[in-house]
């Protein structure tokens, strides 16, 4: 699957998120990889089989092996820090954010790709799971390694798009409604 098919499969009340996808799968103020990584990151991060594998169809071979890696590997890292951390930021009792996570997260510090692009995908899965206290520390990370605003930006409207193609998809089946005929 592609970006095509993916685009087809969505119904007309949704023409905003394919001509949102179509700008984005072109957006230049982030590198290819970087590019590539945060669409990844963003489908695994969603969890929706269709979009997941319209997602690694389109970008994966964008990708080296080690940065595949790398973006799946922040997904999955994310998924557990994402709730770990949000929960320290919203749990009442103050003494959740004293307490070491106690929690492997060796990949952090070795992702096998440069660290603002494990950093920027990180942010991407954060917005998309809604931890705060995560977006925050990768975002100002990014900050200080020079990655501007724009560039920040675009990586969440990324993820703000493919969370919501999922969303549409997820809704779709969930209902069994029917799709959108391929144009």
């Amino acid at each position: 699957m592609n970006l095509e098919s993916l685009k087809g499969r969505l119904p007309d009340y949704a023409r905003d998120l394919k001509l949102n996808l179509s700008s984005l799968a072109g957006e230049t103020l982030l590198t290819t990889q970087q590019r590539a990584g945060t669409f990844i990151v963003s489908a695994l991060a969603a969890r929706n089989a269709e979009v997941t594998r319209a997602m690694l169809g389109e970008f994966a071979p964008l990708l080296s092996a080690e940065a595949l890696n790398a973006a799946q590997a922040a997904a999955a890292i994310m998924a557990m820090n994402n709730i770990y951390y949000r929960f320290t930021h919203l749990a009442s009792a103050p003494e959740y954010r004293t307490l070491p996570a106690r929690l492997r997260m060796n990949v952090m510090a070795k992702p096998g790709v440069e660290k603002v692009d494990f950093e920027l995908w990180s942010l991407a899965v954060s917005a998309i799971n809604g931890c705060g206290m995560c977006v925050d520390s990768h975002e100002k990370v990014l900050r200080e390694h020079g990655i501007g605003v724009e560039q920040i930006q675009a990586a969440v409207r990324i993820a703000a798009t493919v969370h919501a193609i999922a969303c549409v998809l997820d809704g779709l089946e969930t209902a069994r409604l029917p799709v959108a005929e391929a144009a």
